[in-house]
Parts: structure tokens; C-alpha cells; sequence
């Protein structure tokens, strides 16, 4: 059951692109879409997905994007693991062409929508960063294209780091039904892990299960650019080995007309908050020793 909703690295692409998962283009997937690409140093690519709103996210190095005749230059970053990185927002209809000079990997998020809104051009210094948790629970949430952060039509994106030997996405949560304390929606994990000193592979651990709104199982060792799809569930714990640092980046939208996240904790993990006001954040998340 768990192979519909796990793409390995390197299997996901698809026309030059290192990962393709396109709403409405695989059963059971409606309303999020990600693309993964490498660009050489000088390369450009065009990415074009009608009746879809597109943010563009570099993962490593920096990008400028063409969007509407104007172009806007995001800085970028090394990796994923050195901090938050410029974000370019497109409204529905709108192609981007990404152009890197000195090459790198980038990103496209998307949603269908119906709601028209211009491109915006989020600085890395303005993406509000949340440290979420406690203890071995504690990890770094950069939430740029959250609600109340980024105004949209539906994409709804953030991305997060779990130091090694940490969890997240715990306890367990939920978004697949519309009521009025939860949203339902569609969530995409793209995952990059740090590898080991003398280049080791890196691994951790991603979990989703049934809920009422349908039966999924997956228990999945996910390794570096890796990808897991929850169409609904019960979705986490992610756990990072030791030794190997954690990122995922996370896509979201669903079919309400409302853009909206609000969750549900799993009932038989739920407690674990309550012991996070005892515990201090990871130091590897604050700068302490």
C-alpha cells in the first residue's frame, strides 16, 4: 500500500526534472503539485503549470526568476541546512523561468486555485522561524508560506529541520476532514538528509497511517531527496538517525474554498506536549552548548 505514496530518489522525474508530482496526475491527487531541478551554472528552465499558483524555492544556490516580465533575484543559500532562503510567490497563470549563474537545485511548489493575486518576492530575512517542541523533540519550523505569512489562494508551504536523533511532525497529526477544527488537506514531504562526516548516507524514518478517512500504511526509511505524498492520515512521527540532520519541505493546499491549517493530534500522542514546558529546545537549535 505504501509504494503509491513514496517516491525514491531519482525516480520521480520526469522532462528534466529530478522530481514531477503534478495535481491531478497520479489517482487519489488532486491539489499539490512539487518540481525538483538541477540547473547546470548558466542553465534556465521554464516551469509551467496552468490554473496553478507557483512558489519557488531554492534549495541550493541562488536563482533569478522571470515571472510576468519582471525578474527578481533570490539569493539563495548554500544548503538546505544553512538557514531560510529568499521565496518567490507566482499567481495563477503565471509561468516562472528560473536562471542560475552558478548552478544549483530549486524548488517549484504549486496549487490550483481560482484566486488571482500578483508575484511577491519574500527576502530570507523576512521568513518568520519558529522553534517548535522540546527536547529530543525540538526542531526548526521556516514558515514563509504559511497562513498569516503569505497570502495565496490555496498553497499553503513551510520547511523544517530535525536535528539528528530528534523527532517531528510529533505527535502525529491530521488534516484530512473539513470541520471546524480541522482542514482538509493534501501534504507533500520532500526530504534532504545530511550525510555523515566521510560522506555516510544519511537516513531517518517518516510514518503515516489510517484514519476514518481512509486506509493508508506507510513506514518509510526515507534517505536524501526522497519524497512521501499524504493524501490523508495520520501522518508522523519523522525521525532523524543520529548523526544525520533532517529537512523536509512541506506543500499543502485542499479543496476548501478557505486557505487554512488546522490540525488534529493523534489521541495516543497528544500528551507529549505537556512535557515540553520541562524540557529546554535542543542547544543545536539555539546556538547553545
Amino acid at each position: 500500500m505504501s509504494g503509491q505514496w513514496v517516491i525514491p530518489a531519482g525516480t520521480g522525474g520526469d522532462d528534466g526534472y529530478d522530481l514531477a508530482v503534478v495535481a491531478g496526475e497520479r489517482d487519489g491527487w488532486s491539489h499539490t503539485s512539487l518540481w525538483t531541478i538541477t540547473l547546470a551554472p548558466g542553465g534556465r528552465r521554464t516551469v509551467s503549470a496552468p490554473g496553478q499558483e507557483l512558489l519557488v524555492v531554492p534549495l541550493a544556490g541562488a536563482v533569478d526568476v522571470e515571472v510576468d516580465g519582471s525578474t527578481y533575484a533570490l539569493a539563495g543559500r548554500p544548503d538546505v541546512f544553512a538557514g531560510p532562503t529568499d521565496v518567490l510567490y507566482a499567481g495563477v497563470g503565471s509561468d516562472v523561468t528560473l536562471t542560475s549563474t552558478g548552478g544549483g537545485r530549486f524548488a517549484v511548489c504549486g496549487a490550483p486555485t481560482d484566486v488571482g493575486l500578483p508575484a511577491r518576492h519574500l527576502p530570507a530575512a523576512d521568513v518568520p522561524v519558529e522553534l517548535r517542541g522540546a527536547g529530543q523533540s525540538s526542531r526548526q519550523v521556516r514558515n514563509f508560506g504559511m497562513v498569516g505569512v503569505l497570502e495565496a489562494g490555496s498553497i499553503i508551504a513551510c520547511e523544517v529541520i530535525t536535528p539528528g536523533g530528534n523527532w517531528s511532525s510529533y505527535p502525529a497529526h491530521k488534516h484530512d476532514e473539513a470541520t471546524e477544527h480541522e482542514s482538509e488537506l493534501e501534504e507533500i514531504y520532500y526530504f534532504e538528509v545530511a550525510a555523515g562526516p566521510q560522506g555516510q548516507p544519511g537516513l531517518g524514518f517518516h510514518r503515516t497511517s489510517s484514519t476514518p478517512a481512509g486506509e493508508i500504511d506507510v513506514l518509510h526509511e526515507v534517505r536524501d531527496r526522497d519524497t512521501v505524498l499524504v493524501p490523508h492520515g495520520w501522518h508522523g512521527p519523522c525521525t532523524a538517525a543520529p548523526g544525520h540532520d533532517m529537512y523536509y519541505l512541506n506543500v499543502m493546499a485542499g479543496p476548501a474554498p478557505d486557505r487554512a491549517w488546522l490540525i488534529s493530534d493523534h489521541p495516543d500522542q497528544a500528551w507529549i506536549r505537556s512535557t515540553w514546558e520541562h524540557q529546554d529546545i535542543d542547544p543545536r537549535l539555539t546556538g547553545g552548548s
